[in-house]
């Protein structure tokens, strides 16, 4: 497939933002415009705008295609296959892959039994819709591969360097633990940087991101780099009256930010005391339970 420079025909099943970025990063491979098809044919026919041809129908794209990305969301991923396999047969043996970071290649095993390769391809980057954009992002970015074969595994390997991308193999009962990490690290980074603009707002900062940004990209920086060795600040220090005027603070004047911060302290705290191997800052976690309790 791949292991030349060209393929007969890519095919993407989906119409988001991950499809077009896939569209137009895999077309230059293709011999033949990559083929789109989406259940809405009018939402189809606007995320193709250009990148891909549209197909008729899910069995006219199957036939046609080498490969085929299934690039919906996580839930719609099993009805698609049900729909692929009641097709029948696939002699061509086409290349199947979804890019959903919770599955591995468990979900398209009904494929597999009628002719296809299959694998999991989850690219650890965040899509905006910006297809152009994310073609460059793509290139350098680590994508989790799960194959049904060691075949199946050699061709997610060979398509993700055809996007410039580098390969990380995770194992089918390891990819929901994968996958809640990234999430973890990304769209909880999201609320933790929402909760703390929501108070710099309480106490009259009229750009909250504005002033964070810096503090924020150079931590992330470091904790990229150094992880917990990058840590600073009164929980790493020891300063118990500080964490203490905190919790009061934030239980007075901006209390839904209180549950995500003594949470995310005894996590930091909890971290502190596995690397140490002993159980310290009774103090702190003292102060993290009572201070700002309404009193009884």
């Amino acid at each position: 497939m791949l292991g030349s420079p060209i393929v007969n025909r890519f095919g993407i099943i989906g119409n988001g933002r991950v499809s077009r970025a896939l569209a137009l990063g895999l077309g230059p491979h293709s011999a033949a415009r990559p083929l789109m098809w989406a259940r809405d044919p009018g939402k189809g026919i606007q995320a193709a705008d250009g990148i891909c041809e549209v197909a008729a129908d899910i069995a006219a794209l199957i036939a046609a295609c080498d490969i085929v990305a299934i690039a919906v969301s996580d839930d719609a991923i099993a009805p698609i296959v049900a729909s692929i396999a009641a097709i029948g047969a696939l002699p061509h043996g086409p290349f199947v892959f979804h890019v959903s970071g919770a599955s591995g290649a468990g979900i398209l095993q009904p494929l597999e039994t009628i002719g296809a390769l299959t694998a999991a391809i989850h690219p650890a980057m965040t899509f905006t819709g910006d297809a152009p954009l994310e073609v460059q992002r793509m290139a350098g970015t680590r994508f989790a591969i799960t194959g049904s074969s060691d075949e199946a595994t050699q061709q997610a390997r060979t398509l993700v360097e055809a996007l410039g991308g580098v390969t990380v193999e995770i194992a089918e009962e390891h990819r929901t633990l994968y996958h809640a990490g990234l999430c973890h690290a990304s769209n909880h980074l999201v609320t933790l940087l929402a909760g703390a603009a929501q108070a710099l707002g309480t106490v009259g900062v009229a750009d909250p991101m504005a002033l964070l940004a810096p503090l924020v990209r150079a931590a992330m920086e470091n904790g990229l780099d150094r992880g917990m060795d990058a840590l600073s600040g009164p929980l790493l220090r020891g300063d118990a009256q500080t964490i203490q005027r905190h919790v009061g603070a934030i239980a007075r004047d901006a209390p839904a930010l209180l549950p995500a911060y003594r949470a995310m302290a005894r996590a930091t705290l909890d971290e502190l005391d596995r690397r140490a191997g002993t159980a310290t800052r009774s103090d702190i976690r003292h102060a993290l339970t009572y201070a700002g309790s309404p009193p009884e």
